[in-house]
């Protein structure tokens, strides 16, 4: 049987799942799947010889008996399972690299859900869910804001009262995984261009920017929660302060229709009125799509002129993740308002999502990189068994 690490990344309504051959101290991806729940639920595995859809239950949840059944698929094709490593959004002062998930650890982390509340939940929940169907697989966790833990004082500090920050209200920072990827990617693409000053823009359905300079982390857009900083699909980015507050006494009168609020109605969905989704927008012609998906580019091109503040200047800009890595009018859209920087992109090259989008005469490098959280997940979860020989 092949060793394997799987990975899990859990969603409110899905769980990404990815299958790593452990060979030579390296996690080789075999393949992954998918597990989407609702009223009809499926799990699609998609491995070299092709997808294999597994029926789950009516009323499926993200549980042990969902966690069973993708295993035992696994298990099924011949894998043996020896690690289970998970993604977990938020570490809070206490993490700042994968660990292995005993239960005085599991115990700590749940003791940051407050930090976040809409995210830490479902990862639990898969955590207790893999304990209780396989007790003997050790797990491990992988933290988002982890990569953002060498940022300086000044970066991570809100303008509040200093005894709020030493309680953990400050700026975090999150898609660390994403950002630790991309940073060993461009390593490996061009090492003096990646020694240099980086904006890293993580564009999906969540999304931020990152400053980094030699692959480490300066400052980035997102702060206390992955609410912050720009336009997201259904998040609004950064918010007026006072307009919350008008929004508790005038609309949503308790927290949670707040937090409600803020994470499923605002964003690109809040502005087009139509979808929160770059694709179905970009394809309407409706003003108000139009409208969502220009606020879009302008407010990203004006977090990279703030991080260009906090890196002294910018030699490349990445872009990554769903529509970082697949739409080109979204690219252009962006390099449109960088011009002053010496930003220009390459009609053909940015059409082709090619590596290198800029143009040759651009001050500026512009690249296009697939980034995989589920791999720098599976390399730490080897990291970890390996550094406490199990």
């Amino acid at each position: 049987m092949d060793r394997v690490a799987v990975t899990f990344n859990a969603g409110s309504s899905s769980l990404k799942v990815g299958v790593f051959r452990l060979k030579d101290g390296r996690a080789l991806r075999l393949g992954g799947g998918i597990a989407t729940l609702g009223d009809q639920p499926t799990f699609i595995f998609r491995f070299s010889g092709g997808d294999e859809a597994v029926d789950l239950p009516s009323g499926t949840a993200i549980d042990a008996r969902l966690v069973s059944q993708v295993v035992d698929c696994i298990v099924g094709r011949g894998f043996d399972p020896v690690v289970a490593g998970h993604r977990i959004v938020h570490g809070g002062q206490v993490f700042d690299g994968p660990v292995l998930l005993e239960p005085e650890v599991v115990l700590k982390v749940e003791d940051l859900t407050h930090l976040a509340p809409v995210h830490l939940p479902p990862a639990l929940a898969i955590v207790h869910a893999v304990r209780s169907a396989y007790p003997d697989i050790p797990q491990t966790a992988s933290f988002d804001t982890a990569f953002h833990s060498s940022q300086s004082s000044l970066a991570v500090r809100l303008a509040i009262p200093r005894a709020l920050h030493d309680a953990g209200v400050r700026r975090y920072g999150f898609h660390g995984l994403s950002y630790k990827y991309v940073a060993d990617e461009l390593r490996k693409h061009d090492p003096d261009l990646a020694a240099g000053r980086v904006v890293c823009a993580h564009l999906g359905s969540g999304a931020s920017l990152c400053a980094m300079v030699d692959g480490v982390s300066i400052d980035t857009s997102m702060g206390f929660s992955p609410l912050d900083g720009i336009p997201m699909s259904t998040r609004p980015g950064s918010l007026d302060p006072g307009a919350v507050v008008h929004l508790l006494r005038n609309n949503c009168h308790d927290a949670d229709r707040l937090e409600d609020f803020l994470y499923n109605r605002c964003g690109l969905l809040g502005v087009s009125g139509k979808s929160g989704d770059v694709r179905v927008l970009l394809e309407d012609f409706h003003p108000a799509s139009r409208e969502a998906l220009d606020l879009f580019c302008f407010r990203i091109a004006g977090e990279i002129g703030r991080l260009a503040v906090s890196l002294g200047g910018v030699d490349a800009i990445v872009f990554t993740a769903g529509v970082g890595e697949h739409q080109p009018e979204i690219r252009n859209g962006v390099a449109h308002h960088l011009g002053w920087l010496g930003l220009s992109l390459s009609e053909p090259a940015n059409k082709m999502n090619a590596t290198v989008i800029s143009a040759r005469e651009s001050e500026i490098v512009a690249l296009v990189i697939p980034t995989d959280e589920e791999q720098v997940i599976a390399d730490e979860a080897i990291e970890v068994i390996s550094r406490h020989k199990l």
